[in-house]
């Protein structure tokens, strides 16, 4: 009985969890790989840490990046 309920509530926070992710991200100001690179100083890197594509330098240092 233990267990079901162990899983239960596990699988009731990872459904709370996913549910919230895309809004989190939804939030976030974001721009386009040309957008970037735009002022010269800008260049498109890839973040290991979130696995997302972002912006590195200039005036939209650190914001994700949407398309290229």
């Amino acid at each position: 009985m233990r267990t079901r309920f162990l899983g239960f509530t596990a699988a009731l926070l990872l459904a709370a969890f996913g549910a919230s992710v895309p809004a989190a991200q939804a939030v976030v100001p974001a721009v386009t790989g040309p957008e970037c690179v735009a002022d010269g100083v800008g260049k498109v890197v890839y973040d290991s840490a979130t696995g997302l594509w972002i912006c590195a330098g200039g005036q939209n240092d650190g914001k994700p990046i949407t398309t290229t």
